[in-house]
């Protein structure tokens, strides 16, 4: 799990050149622009399996109930009233609702010695998994959401409470760069494969917006089941406005992630369990989608139900 880098003791981002030391922030770093601010916090209490290193992909955002579920919900179709957008209809002909480019800002939070350094090629290969994923190119079935991703900068840090995920709030407002419409991505080794924020909480707690990913799961990473890129897809999805196709479980069969083509599940995936039909009646789990807790190479699609909500958050939260 472990790997050391050379430590490069100069880079630039964003136009600002710092200085990457071990354990410390530097003036210049503290003095770097911040632009708008985000949010997150994830939920305590741990609900997937799967890795037996890292819990699987574990819990990965703040609990969100019910009763809130509605209320956002609500709150969306004001804001895009507010802005004289209609909500977006599932499009099962394939035609993306959004045509939009995200700019990514990575931050590699690598401990003093360079565990966790990942490399240049490991960051380009990340940036072009998210943009076959988000394209719809993995499978005939997957829908194509009409995002591109393009590497806006990349930061790396020497700093063992960082990589450690410590202090996580004060490191995100520190580092974070770009407005609501900035994917920001802190690579850092934690329980975890990853946690990430929603585009509704972005008004209030701006200033650490974004996903926190294990650096192991890159491409190329270390992390047996979960090393193709994936995680950061699935975590995009939520900073997109997805929910889990398990949320709500067989209870909510209209599906209480919001999203009508994706079937009740009452649990989260493990592995790639084909055929598997955990609410009976309701069709088969989506084993293959992305917001499920299936393995990296069992993953290949969204739904258009997905697109379309994720197009309304878009045009709610983040345009």
């Amino acid at each position: 799990m472990t790997r050391s880098r050379t430590l490069r003791r100069g880079a630039a981002v964003a136009g600002a050149a710092f200085l990457l030391v071990a354990g410390a922030i530097t003036p210049a770093q503290a003095a770097l622009p911040r632009g708008d601010r985000g949010t997150g916090c994830f939920d305590p209490a741990s609900i997937g399996a799967g890795s037996a290193a890292k819990g699987g992909r574990g819990t990965d955002h703040r609990h969100v109930s019910s009763q809130e579920a509605k209320a956002i919900q609500a709150t969306t179709r004001d804001r895009l009233a507010a802005r004289g957008v209609a909500p977006a209809k599932p499009n099962q002909a394939g035609k993306p609702l959004l045509a939009v480019t995200v700019p990514v800002y990575v931050h590699v939070m690598a401990a003093a010695d360079g565990t966790g350094d990942v490399t240049d090629q490991q960051i380009s290969d990340q940036i072009a998994v998210l943009n076959t994923t988000y394209a719809g190119d993995e499978s005939p079935a997957a829908a194509d959401l009409g995002i591109t991703f393009t590497l806006a900068g990349t930061d790396r840090y020497y700093n063992d409470t960082w990589h450690n995920d410590k202090n996580s709030n004060q490191y995100r407002k520190l580092t974070r760069q770009g407005g609501a419409n900035a994917l920001n991505i802190w690579l850092v080794e934690f329980n975890y494969l990853g946690i990430a924020t929603f585009p509704w909480d972005y008004r209030n707690q701006g200033a650490i917006d974004g996903i926190r990913v294990l650096w192991s799961s890159l491409p190329g990473g270390t992390e047996r089941n979960y090393n193709l890129g994936e995680t950061a897809t699935h975590e995009a999805g939520h900073w997109f406005g997805l929910f889990h196709v398990f949320e709500g479980g067989c209870k909510e069969p209209s599906g209480g992630d919001q999203v009508a083509d994706t079937p009740a599940q009452s649990t989260a995936t493990n592995g790639c369990p084909e055929g598997q039909d955990s609410c009976a009646g309701g069709g088969l789990d989506s084993i293959h989608n992305y917001m499920d807790y299936s393995y990296d190479s069992c993953y290949d699609q969204f739904t258009p139900g997905q697109a379309a909500r994720a197009a309304d958050m878009w045009n709610a939260y983040r345009a």
